[in-house]
């Protein structure tokens, strides 16, 4: 079984895949920075300083021991309070829309590149003097 599963791991499409994994993982941390570092305080200076992290619906009662602000998400989340953060998940709509449109940008690049590769056959000099004999020989008379 050991024998087995080594020869899974060694596949090349295994390790392509935990590459893939550990670059994404990387490519999701510049893109949760680019987000919440440039577009959305872009986004906020827009709209008139919004700020969609902050954003939420209380669902529950306020514990009464709570001294911080009722305004404050993470400081309700943090005492236990039930809430909606639908700013939170704008957030990450963003996100997941500004990887689903790099990944589409490189896919696109990506087939564009194999289709010029496809599209231009490589012919060396043995096919060619092969077609060229052909050619004779069909215009030869039996």
């Amino acid at each position: 079984m050991f024998a087995e599963f080594k020869a899974f791991i060694a596949r090349g499409n295994v390790l392509d895949l935990a590459v893939a994994v550990i670059i994404g993982a990387a490519f999701s941390r510049i893109v949760t920075a680019l987000t919440d570092d440039i577009i959305m305080p872009v986004i906020g200076l827009i709209t008139g300083g919004l700020d969609f992290s902050s954003y939420f619906v209380r669902l529950g009662e306020v514990p009464a021991g709570y001294t911080g602000s009722l305004n404050d998400y993470a400081a309700l989340k943090k005492a236990g309070v039930a809430l909606i953060g639908y700013g939170e998940f704008v957030t990450a709509l963003i996100n997941f829309l500004i990887v689903a449109f790099v990944i589409f940008m490189l896919v696109r690049a990506a087939n564009r590149a194999f289709a010029i590769t496809a599209a231009a056959p490589t012919v060396t000099p043995t096919e060619t003097l092969l077609a060229e004999i052909r050619d004779e020989l069909r215009r030869r008379p039996l």
